[in-house]
């Protein structure tokens, strides 16, 4: 299974919906930023960074989720 494949699947088991992706080669590393919603009552977002970065461990790959708050201001011009 494919690393967009893997991770949508993960966040489908986990009832979180997936609004937007991005996916780039940056010096031969590839990115890929996913923009997704929660639902209030769904999983915390500790707790889905740490299933999400297990999935990108079996795939050989580092998966990070940050709340969108922390991303903004991290990429803000």
């Amino acid at each position: 299974m494919g690393i967009i494949a893997a991770v949508s699947a993960a966040l489908a088991e986990r009832k979180v919906n997936i609004l937007d992706i991005s996916q780039t080669i940056l010096r031969e590393y590839f990115n890929m930023i996913m923009l997704v919603e929660v639902s209030p009552d769904g999983m915390a977002i500790p707790a889905l960074a740490e299933e999400l970065a297990a999935v990108g461990e079996r795939l050989g790959v580092q998966v990070r989720v940050q709340h969108e708050d922390i991303f903004t201001a991290m990429h803000r011009i």
